[in-house]
């Protein structure tokens, strides 16, 4: 067991400390139930003195020079590589990941760390005309402040390094609340590397805790100005409805029901392997997973069956075993749901090509074909290693289904006509669309984002850069301005 578990505790203002709640968070392996960790909660007034720490920091955090900033980021990007198969090892035992999806994360981690490293020197503001004689207009761009962060078990490290990184980089504080399923990789190994970075008191801080402890105070505390939220669409409406209501501004990265589109002329080959790492990746735990994938009428036969056929060989079992795919679900319920789930889906009629078993929490695949136009698993989210089949007749008829759903994160469409896809992506209501890719991307430089009910604002990059300043304007007449009265 890695030694990360030990650090298993509230960090607040540069200080590891117990909480003062009433019980423990337990922190198991989903794949062998062995218990990882108990953590005592934060309570409400540990939620307190994480941002007031947060907001004393970030003063003189802000008027730190860019390349005082950039030198902390660059010694974590260092240790997080010094560190890199205990990461890996972390995420194999906290969160079920098979290895290959934990090299994926802790990679990926890694670019945004060095984007963010780039994001620290980039230039603060500009300089705009005036239609007034003599009048020099500078917009600046500032540190918020102090950003909330609220991040998911399913990439825990990934998504919360996709905040915090580029946030200290522009100058702010951050406080994060990670899932109580990944407290570690999603909080308390971060703010190690951090920690050993250099990183001074205070700007960052973890608390591990939830809502039946604290309500939302994580969210209504009057210093955070920002609150970025990854997870489902039901917790982030809750989310949204009250960071408005003190008029903070959100980040909503939720649920997603992403379509992966077989047209009739595309690499069937190369389309069965996109679609079968889209579904399965993590055990299709993941946000933009592909719930649903299209077939066109005209290739469904040969599709469908070295779809199966793959599907039907993917390994179900020990994630530390590099020979497996497909790992545990997070916990029991997600299990049970799942079963509950195929179960309903064959009562409506659906066939499964492919009918899994589910031995604890290891859930093997299924792969299911024929639900009814309304059937309601068709439109939701399905967090879990079950893949939809759906016929469609012509690009019309694909881009009609692709979009009948409330959610428009991600998808992709597979053609050997590169424009033919272009202008099919062009038409789906979704943040993202890949053309001949899976359906699951994640880049420093590009925004990330959902439509509908998969979201509201976007990161990376300049985008990033948005969410995570403010705009200030300062003008100044070098002459004499001439006032009406």
């Amino acid at each position: 067991m890695s030694f990360f578990y030990e650090l298993a505790d509230q960090y607040i203002d540069g200080e590891w400390r117990t909480g003062t709640g009433s019980w423990d968070i337990i922190d198991f392996n989903p794949y062998n139930g062995e218990k990882l960790a108990a953590i005592t909660i934060a309570t409400a007034q540990e939620v307190d003195l994480a941002y007031r720490a947060a907001e004393r920091a970030q003063r003189s955090w802000a008027t730190t020079g860019p390349y005082e900033r950039r030198a902390v980021l660059e010694r974590a990007l260092r240790i997080t590589g010094e560190l890199h198969d205990d990461i890996v090892d972390a995420i194999i035992d906290e969160l079920g990941g098979t290895r290959v999806k934990a090299e994926y994360e802790v990679r990926v981690a890694e670019e945004f760390l060095r984007d963010a490293i780039h994001r620290a020197l980039r230039p603060p503001g500009s300089i705009l005309p005036s239609p007034v004689d003599g009048k020099e207009n500078r917009l600046y761009r500032l540190p918020v402040g102090v950003i909330g962060v609220i991040s998911p078990f399913n990439f825990p490290f990934l998504v919360a390094m996709k905040s915090i990184a580029p946030a200290l980089a522009l100058g702010n504080a951050v406080v994060v609340k990670p899932n109580q399923n990944a407290p570690v990789v999603g909080g308390t190994l971060i703010a190690k590397i951090f920690e050993d970075a250099g990183l001074p008191a205070g700007l960052l801080n973890i608390l591990i805790t939830d809502v039946a402890e604290i309500g939302d105070a994580f969210i209504e505390h009057p210093v955070p100005r920002v609150i970025s939220f990854a997870g489902s669409d039901r917790v982030g409406r809750r989310v949204g409805a009250v960071a408005a209501g003190h008029f903070k501004r959100t980040i909503l990265e939720l649920s997603g029901n992403s379509a992966l589109v077989v047209l009739e002329d595309a690499d069937i080959d190369y389309a069965v392997d996109a679609a079968v790492f889209s579904r399965f990746v993590y055990q299709g735990q993941v946000c933009m997973a592909a719930n649903r994938i299209l077939v066109d009428r005209r290739v469904e036969q040969e599709f469908t069956e070295k779809f199966a056929a793959r599907v039907a060989a993917l390994r179900t079992g020990d994630p530390r075993d590099p020979e497996t795919l497909i790992g545990p679900v997070i916990n029991t319920f997600q299990a049970d749901a799942l079963t509950a789930l195929v179960d309903q889906a064959i009562a409506e009629g659906a066939t499964a090509l492919v009918h899994g078993r589910t031995r604890g929490n290891l859930v093997e695949p299924t792969v299911l074909a024929g639900l009814p136009e309304d059937s309601p698993l068709l439109s939701q989210e399905i967090f879990g290693p079950v893949a939809l089949l759906v016929t469609f007749d012509g690009e019309e008829d694909a881009v009609r289904i692709a979009n009948d759903t409330p959610y428009g994160l991600s998808g992709a469409v597979h053609t050997r006509s590169v424009e033919r896809g272009v202008r099919f992506a062009r038409r789906v209501v979704s943040g993202m669309f890949h053309v001949n890719d899976s359906t699951v991307q994640d880049d420093p430089l590009v925004a990330f984002g959902g439509e509908k009910s998969s979201g509201i604002g976007r990161l990376n990059g300049e985008a990033t850069v948005d969410a995570f300043t403010t705009q200030r304007w300062i003008s100044i007449q070098h002459g004499r301005s001439v006032f009406p009265f």
